[in-house]
């Protein structure tokens, strides 16, 4: 399974690595708390993948609350695919419960 953790992705992003975000949690959820500036939800996949055909080799971490719809949101970019994408582990509240504790969770 292509996943990664809160650690490993606070540490590449720490490092200044280019990687693509997407939440793919409801507007309202990305509204109160926020990692990236992209906010796909599963029924808008198919904007997704308009609006990152060019960079289907590109590395693009999903994630949601838990990481249930992240995992299945990767699944389907991989059939549609895409090659480097992965599942944020635990999603936001993994994130908030070992990175930033300050981080509101919807």
């Amino acid at each position: 399974m292509n996943e990664i953790t809160v650690e490993l992705l606070k540490q590449r992003l720490d490092k200044g690595e280019r990687l693509i975000l997407i939440d793919c949690r409801e507007p309202y959820e990305f509204e109160v708390s926020r990692l990236s500036e992209y906010n796909y939800p599963l029924d808008r996949i198919e904007s997704l993948v308009v609006d990152f055909e060019n960079q289907k080799e590109a590395e693009i971490i999903v994630y949601c609350r838990s990481g249930r719809r992240s995992l299945i949101m990767v699944n389907m970019l991989q059939s549609l695919g895409f090659q480097n994408v992965k599942n944020l582990k635990g999603g936001i509240l993994a994130w908030q419960a070992q990175i930033d504790s300050s981080l509101p969770v919807a």
